[in-house]
């Protein structure tokens, strides 16, 4: 582990071109960060929830190496990119990612709760470009190039929904294959860190219209955390789920770095996994030692059998769309609107959230309608 330890100038990487970047550079940046993020703040919850000594001393080395990796990559996002262009990047690759997820899941309850989630992502996509043109005159799909659909989603306005309509079944951790929980852990790791991004991004602009739309979405990608956190079985043990995040890690850099165009990023991303790779092997050797338990009964023999990849997926998402737009969660299944009871929780909250008036909606009414993109 010492060597992965060096001087900080070397833990700093040079940032990309923001007005040349490939979009899907840009977006395994994203997902990167936010798994990053989400496994340096997993550590230290674990560590303030045990008393075991060499536990403790495990997750602080681990933890520390993993707040390097994080500036690392951080550091690739220039500092001439606005919040606004960042949250673009951040939708398109969620929206990109989720699509693919969906269409790699094997568990047909965490696949729906996949598809549902899209098309609110894709309205997300939708409203910040619209407002990037409006508040700083941007084109979206100069950044975009074309690769993910700028268009409306389940309209954010109706996304807003009780806590408890947030709840979703959980799946049984021996039941699932392990490209189910690899799944499950990417897509937490970004819908938390769309959620603390928007929250903190909301203090960047003195524009009343811009804070809210971040206050909005945040609001709703704090419920996408909620819905998707559900699902995992909570019976994990610590130890168990340390193995996982270790081996989700390794798999979303070997993913991204099978896919990355451009060599010094794909190096980073080559040279990172090897680390986690590392971290996966102490963290399998940890739970033997710990736990009395040999890592074959929760891995099989741990080979996810296809990557994570970002590309195009206008069919997939124009069918979800065509097909479940309409859809809302009700008592952990998703039926159509129309059959939701009137005492549904969701429709008092909605209407709380909305007393003001959408954010969202705002938006969207203060583009010329000749410059809107087609629906």
């Amino acid at each position: 582990m010492s060597e992965q330890f060096r001087s900080m100038e070397e833990h700093t990487s040079l940032p990309y071109d923001v007005g040349t970047v490939d979009p899907y550079t840009r977006a395994r940046v994203l997902l990167m960060v936010a798994i990053e993020r989400s496994s340096v703040l997993a550590k230290h919850h674990m560590a303030r929830s045990t008393d075991h000594d060499s536990v403790k001393k495990h997750l602080a080395v681990i933890r520390r190496a993993e707040s390097l990796q994080l500036q690392s990559l951080g550091s690739l996002i220039p500092a001439d990119e606005t919040p606004l262009e960042t949250a673009i990047g951040l939708e398109q690759m969620t929206v990109d990612l989720t699509a693919n997820l969906a269409q790699n899941e094997a568990d047909d309850y965490f696949k729906q709760v996949l598809d549902f989630a899209l098309l609110e992502d894709l309205d997300h996509l939708f409203r910040f470009s619209l407002l990037y043109e409006m508040a700083e005159g941007g084109d979206a799909e100069l950044m975009t190039r074309g690769r993910t659909p700028i268009m409306a989603g389940r309209p954010t306005a109706v996304q807003h929904r009780h806590p408890v309509d947030e709840l979703r079944a959980h799946f049984d951790l021996g039941e699932v294959p392990l490209r189910t929980l690899m799944n499950l852990f990417t897509i937490t790791s970004v819908e938390q860190e769309k959620m603390l991004f928007y929250q903190n991004a909301v203090r960047a602009y003195p524009e009343q219209l811009i804070r809210r739309l971040f206050g909005e979405i945040a609001d709703v990608e704090e419920q996408h955390l909620s819905q998707y956190e559900a699902l995992g079985d909570p019976h994990i043990t610590p130890m168990e789920q340390l193995v996982l995040i270790e081996l989700n890690e390794a798999y979303n850099y070997f993913s991204a770095a099978q896919a990355e165009a451009d060599p010094a990023v794909r190096r980073l991303y080559g040279e990172l996994m090897g680390q986690e790779l590392e971290h996966f092997q102490l963290a399998v050797a940890l739970l033997e030692r710990v736990e009395g338990r040999d890592a074959s009964e929760l891995l099989g023999e741990a080979v996810v059998p296809s990557l994570i990849e970002l590309r195009p997926n206008m069919d997939y998402i124009e069918a979800v769309l065509a097909t479940q737009a309409d859809l809302q969660p009700f008592d952990g299944e998703f039926i159509p609107e129309e059959r939701l009871p009137a005492d549904w929780p969701s429709f008092a909250f909605r209407e709380r959230m909305n007393g003001r008036g959408s954010s969202a909606d705002e938006v969207e009414r203060r583009m010329p309608r000749e410059r809107m993109p087609p629906s």
